[in-house]
């Protein structure tokens, strides 16, 4: 698995990629007999995974396959994916234009004994295939099978050609090679990397539309027009169409073959889980995202809870430097989040587990041991946060809220869909969109939701007279403090983009201050006009309460981190709260905690991530915490520090069970009975 050069490219290089896992153990290819009663086939929702995995290079093929076996199995791993075919195959292959490492041995087979060491080892194995991509002869055969760019040559990249998701090669003739794969290999799972037409190649460069006559047939009859030169609205939508297309007919090989397989890809459709990455690029804009592992297994878990998410923390820093690691506390903090919200600790490495940059394996290490010790805290979990943050896209308005509810320690789950809705208002106490809300919203208000939504398009229920879109450079000044207290040192926030101006309101909690003379000093608000246009508005529903923001205050927060600008949506979130917070606690912002239920053993486990290490584009070892307060608003028998290895005492005040905890270094679990 590669890492893009910026956000579009990982996008493009990675919006569908599949894993199929299956559930067998077999060295021979029996399974073993057992008795009592039969276990759940679904084993990556039954079992722990600690998840390592090896993208080999063909020179690779010579790699011992008894002594990766035991490095990966030290590691304390116990799903380990490694190539098997595609680009390059590591067992014998029979199928036409499929082709063994020309490194492979002869007489070996690479994968085949790595596959009956694993599984003497119980390790279960991931076969990884990349049909992106193909040789020469292939492309000479079938041409039509490829992509074409506008100037009608085919994409070369160090000498591979690229195929097209709607040729024949992936629609038909991949179809073969995992067959032969699954009929072949008692395997316990299959990964497809890069799977579908990615937008650039791996130095960055734009492929534009794929010109193909395969897509020009599809486009044409679907829009009525050729494919355009550059990739619009309908283009990307006929992509990832193509693209779940595809992804349709190897689930219904997978679970045709194998009906105890699960199928995970980066797209959510026709699959049984989520994979995804935590990965760096050398030109990525600034600023980092260190919330990255959890925001990622956040999102996947809180759309589709009832499949397993696997996020993948990318060692190495960019396609340049595969050999080359990132900081080991970033990738600690990487696999820690993982396992805070859900999922379990997955990292890879370049080449085999002989690393010459071998400071990643170091990091995920103790992890791994941490999380074999103690696999009883990490089944079964679900998310318990009471605020329900709906992702419309991963912009800088959705970073600005997924930090400030971070930052202030108000639990929260993450959905970039409405079945939540299915269970009635009562699931969340509050749902925030930063931008954009659907319709739907309208009824989850109407029947008692309460509901706060931020940005220049008008939430879908009444909240005035619109006077229309405007921009400005200004402030917003505070009238009405009744339900902002954490604003008594300033009279004044600051705006900077468009807002929605709505008609004046009788008793206005926020006013506008638009553009006024700034310089030179002598100037400054001479002209300066007090209007009466609102910055924040409450109304009431039917059953329902709104908070709507007629600004993108999610933007600017993550742009600027202004104090105000969080106090006031920490105010407004507070006053929207029917209950009070779930918790109250005096951990510093940079301290994350998660609130994860186990349903079937009737306990409630608080995750603290120290992030504390995180400075611009630095990532070092977390400072130490110290005596950190927590006020859980549930009944609370008994709290136990796992990583202190000891018992909390609880104290009562009001709907709050308070206790503390001595000290947090890198990550802690609290269980909580």
């Amino acid at each position: 698995m590669s890492v893009a050069k910026t956000l579009r490219v990982i996008c493009g290089l990675w919006v569908a990629g599949a894993v199929v896992l299956a559930g067998a153990w077999s060295v021979s290819g029996q399974r073993p007999a057992k008795s009592g009663p039969r276990p759940d086939p679904r084993w990556w929702l039954s079992e722990p995974i600690r998840f390592v995995q090896t993208n080999l290079s063909e020179t690779d093929s010579t790699v011992d396959p008894q002594e990766l076996v035991t490095a990966v199995a030290d590691l304390g791993a116990n799903t380990f994916l490694m190539n098997m075919g595609g680009i390059v195959a590591q067992y014998p292959t029979r199928v036409p234009f499929h082709y063994p490492s020309t490194f492979l041995p002869a007489g070996r087979d690479l994968f085949g004994e790595v596959l009956r060491y694993a599984h003497a080892r119980k390790v279960r194995v991931v076969g990884r295939f990349d049909l992106s991509k193909t040789q020469k002869p292939v492309f000479d055969a079938h041409p039509e099978w490829f992509f074409k760019r506008d100037t009608g040559e085919p994409a070369i990249y160090s000498g591979l050609y690229s195929t097209c998701i709607n040729g024949k090669y992936y629609r038909q003739h991949a179809l073969t090679i995992l067959e032969e794969a699954l009929e072949r290999y008692e395997v316990d799972g299959l990964f497809f990397n890069m799977f579908g037409n990615p937008t650039a190649d791996y130095s960055g460069v734009a492929m534009g539309p794929c010109q193909c006559d395969a897509c020009q047939v599809k486009y044409r009859k679907r829009f009525g027009r050729d494919v355009p030169r550059v990739a619009d609205a309908d283009y990307r939508v006929f992509m990832a169409d193509s693209a779940r297309e595809v992804a349709a007919s190897i689930a219904e090989l997978i679970h045709r073959k194998r009906p105890q397989a699960a199928f995970l890809t980066y797209i959510k459709d026709h699959t049984d889980g989520i994979m995804s990455e935590s990965n760096t690029a050398v030109g990525r804009p600034l600023p980092l995202w260190p919330y990255s592992a959890g925001d990622n297994v956040a999102r996947s878990l809180g759309s589709e809870p009832d499949k397993v998410a696997i996020n993948l923390a990318m060692t190495f820093v960019d396609y340049p430097w595969r050999y080359a690691n990132v900081p080991p506390a970033e990738t600690e903090l990487r696999l820690y989040q993982n396992m805070a919200h859900g999922a379990p600790p997955a990292v890879v490495v370049v080449g085999t587990m002989k690393q010459q940059d071998r400071q990643g394996l170091v990091a995920a290490k103790p992890v791994f041991q941490w999380h074999a010790r103690h696999e009883d805290l990490y089944l079964g979990q679900k998310n318990g946060g009471r605020v329900m943050l709906l992702a419309t896209g991963d912009t800088a308005s959705y970073r600005g809220f997924y930090r400030l509810l971070s930052e202030r320690h108000i639990p929260f789950v993450v959905s970039e869909n409405l079945r939540w809705m299915d269970d009635g208002p009562g699931r969340f106490d509050l749902v925030i969109v930063p931008e954009s809300a659907p319709r739907e919203l309208e009824r989850y208000v109407r029947e008692g939701g309460r509901l706060l939504v931020a940005g220049t398009t008008a939430p879908p229920v009444p909240i005035g007279s619109i006077v229309g879109r405007k921009t400005t450079q200004g402030y917003w000044r505070i009238h009405d403090r009744t339900a902002l207290p954490s604003l008594g040192d300033t009279d004044l926030l600051f705006i900077d983009g468009d807002y929605l101006e709505i008609a004046p309101l009788e008793r206005p909690v926020l006013t506008l201050i638009p553009t006024a003379m700034f310089g030179p000093p002598e100037k400054v608000w001479s002209d300066k006009v007090e209007t009466r246009v609102p910055g924040l508005i409450f109304a009431t529903h039917e059953k329902g309460r709104i908070a709507y923001v007629p600004w993108d205050i999610g933007q600017l927060y993550y742009r600027h981190s202004s104090d105000a600008h969080a106090a006031l949506m920490s105010d407004v979130i507070d006053s929207l709260l029917p209950s009070g917070r779930q918790i109250r606690t005096d951990a510093h912002p940079l301290v994350e905690i998660t609130v994860m239920d186990q349903p079937s053993r009737g306990r409630t486990q608080l995750h603290l991530v120290n992030g504390s290490g995180h400075h611009d584009t630095a990532y070092f070892p977390p400072i130490e915490m110290r005596n950190i307060r927590i006020e859980l608003a549930r009944e609370v028998k008994s709290a136990r520090a796992v990583r202190l290895a000891q018992s909390l005492p609880v104290t009562a005040s009001g709907r709050y069970r308070s206790f503390t905890l001595p000290s947090l270094k890198a990550y802690e679990v609290i269980v909580i009975e």
